[in-house]
């Protein structure tokens, strides 16, 4: 992950565990298969869905070394917040499952995180979380629209959170 600064792959590791929160809040066919990773869990399974895509541009690609890839990527939740296909594929099949308050109301969202993480946050920073996430659903909606895509980045931009999970203090890096 070379060019990548901490913080960015830090941030890559929060989006996962709230993707996984999402998820196995929304349940049904959207349930996260196998338990959330620990951070270094995460890190190296990154670094090897990175070593295989890598090894697939230079060897060639191949049936089974491009399943291990897409199985790879589904654990890693990989682009789930920011790529606007994967969010419309996940919020067809949450929809199919009932939906759930926390795709459009910030206050079901923010009971996503932990006490000790609203508290980290504060409430305008819980505020930001929140409308950050549901900024990034919005991707789904104006694919066919370039002016609203546009302004859906905009809101994720203007919305970045900061480190924040229980999972990254314990190491000491938020």
């Amino acid at each position: 992950m070379s060019g990548v600064s901490v913080s960015e792959m830090l941030r890559e590791y929060q989006g996962y565990v709230l993707a996984y929160r999402l998820r196995a809040a929304v349940g049904g066919r959207v349930t996260p298969g196998g338990e959330q990773l620990s951070l270094p869990e995460y890190a190296a399974t990154r670094i090897e869905r990175q070593d295989l895509a890598r090894s697939l541009i230079k060897q060639g690609l191949d049936a089974e070394r491009m399943r291990r890839l897409d199985k790879l990527s589904d654990t890693l939740m990989f682009g789930f917040w920011l790529n606007p296909a994967e969010v419309a594929a996940f919020l067809r099949a949450a929809i199919y499952e009932g939906s759930h308050p926390a795709l459009g109301h910030p206050d079901a969202f923010a009971a996503l995180l932990t006490a000790s993480e609203r508290s980290r946050l504060g409430d305008s920073g819980v505020q930001q979380v929140c409308a950050h996430h549901l900024a990034c659903l919005t991707l789904a909606a104006p694919m066919l629209d370039p002016d609203g895509l546009s302004r859906a980045w905009q809101r994720i931009e203007d919305t970045m959170p900061p480190l924040f999970l229980d999972e990254l203090v314990a190491t000491g890096a938020a």
